[in-house]
């Protein structure tokens, strides 16, 4: 079985909502399992597994002293991913612009066009052609 690259290692960690809760709290500090595992509606064992799934992308460190386990967040693979996104966000970013600049013309000529044909001095009586 291939590899799976770190930034895909990453997403695949932060799909799901109990681990982002997890990376969450974790923003506030270094936190023991069962600090971490209060909140859920969950088995210890489950939450061990989240937690391995994060440790394998590198999100969370786990530390072992005398009986207590902390753990703390790494934020290098969140990095990465910030790095990802904002090259695609500068993309994107032009292509609105781009956007915005072609629906700000078209804008434009529309209101022209609506205000000649309101434009009784514009318009020849009877033959619908502009005056010249």
């Amino acid at each position: 079985m291939p590899a799976i690259d770190p930034l895909s290692q990453t997403f695949a960690a932060l799909a799901d909502p109990t681990r982002r809760a997890i990376l969450e709290r974790l923003t506030k500090g270094a936190a023991p399992v069962g600090e971490l595992a209060a909140p859920f509606d969950i088995s210890a064992p489950a939450i061990s597994r989240h937690l391995k799934v994060l440790e394998k992308a590198g999100l969370v460190r786990r530390q072992t002293d005398a009986q207590w386990r902390r753990c703390s967040l790494q934020p290098e693979p969140l990095m990465a991913v910030d790095k990802w996104i904002g090259q695609h966000r500068k993309f994107w970013e032009r292509q609105f612009d781009q956007l915005a600049r072609y629906l700000d013309r078209a804008r434009e000529i529309q209101l022209r066009a609506e205000k000649a044909s309101l434009d009784p001095t514009a318009m020849e009586r009877g033959n619908g052609k502009p005056r010249k």
